[in-house]
């Protein structure tokens, strides 16, 4: 479905250069769901953003493999959900015409356009709540609307930013059952950028760890848990935690070498 291959990103401003992504490989298959994991300050965003054709690589290619075409603006097959509902919704527009703003292009009759909207809040949760301002909803909620957006676009690809960082505990554990419901009905291929290590074994049918900054990959581990997946007994499993102390112990050795790493060069 989607191929990062020898990608590499590195900023330049005033001089001086930041290394930030040196050398990131893998796939994506289709219909798959891959968690992206690693130290805090990794480059995952910049990783994704790449990803979205949001962001031009400096060098290195990601590729549509079925299409054979090369990202290098935002491909109309992917569609994003971030971090920030809050700065992602416009909080003047009521929740159904900030789900279908994606659409006004493609979708020309209004009544085609309405029933798209109300099918992607139906499929989060969110019927009824169309009238409504995001401002009006809790955070979950927006986020809900953020979902909505992107399946209402209905995408061949869906690329999360860390989307459920900025919610409750018990609201990310309600929203990772929700992604997994979509993923499942939709039959979207997922990417998720995430620094919860549970939440990376949890969705995944693969995670890709990578290494503090400059990053590079620094394993792809298989994530072999039953599904469907549940709070309670797949996290109850011995596998899950063997699974979470395997990917735990690559991103605690990542950040040890990158403290070695800037020690030495303060030395």
């Amino acid at each position: 479905m989607l191929t990062v291959e020898n990608l590499q990103k590195t900023y330049t401003s005033g001089g001086k250069s930041l290394e930030v992504l040196r050398d990131v490989s893998f796939t994506v298959k289709e219909g798959e769901f891959v968690t992206v994991v690693g130290p805090s300050g990794a480059g995952k965003t910049t990783l994704l953003r790449c990803m979205a054709g949001l962001l031009p690589p400096t060098a290195g290619t990601v590729t549509l493999t079925n299409s054979g075409k090369v990202v290098t603006s935002p491909p109309k097959e992917i569609a994003c959900v971030f971090q920030d509902y809050s700065r992602s919704l416009m909080p003047w527009y009521k929740v159904s015409r900030n789900v279908g703003l994606p659409l006004d292009n493609i979708i020309k009759d209004k009544n085609e356009r309405r029933q798209a909207v109300e099918q992607a809040l139906q499929s989060v949760g969110l019927d009824g709540f169309g009238d409504s301002y995001p401002w009006q909803l809790s955070g979950g909620m927006q986020q809900r609307v953020a979902i909505a957006r992107a399946l209402a676009y209905r995408p061949e690809f869906l690329i999360m930013d860390e989307p459920f960082a900025s919610v409750d505990a018990q609201t990310r554990a309600d929203l990772e059952d929700l992604i997994l419901r979509v993923r499942q009905t939709a039959g979207v291929t997922v990417v998720l950028v995430t620094h919860d290590i549970d939440e990376a074994v949890y969705l995944a049918d693969r995670v890709v760890v990578v290494s503090s900054r400059p990053t590079v990959v620094m394993d792809v581990i298989d994530v072999d848990l039953p599904r469907p997946r549940s709070q309670v007994t797949t996290k109850g499993m011995p596998r899950f935690g063997e699974l979470r102390t395997q990917v735990a112990t690559l991103i605690m050795r990542a950040s040890a070498e990158a403290a070695a790493a800037q020690g030495q060069t303060q030395l």
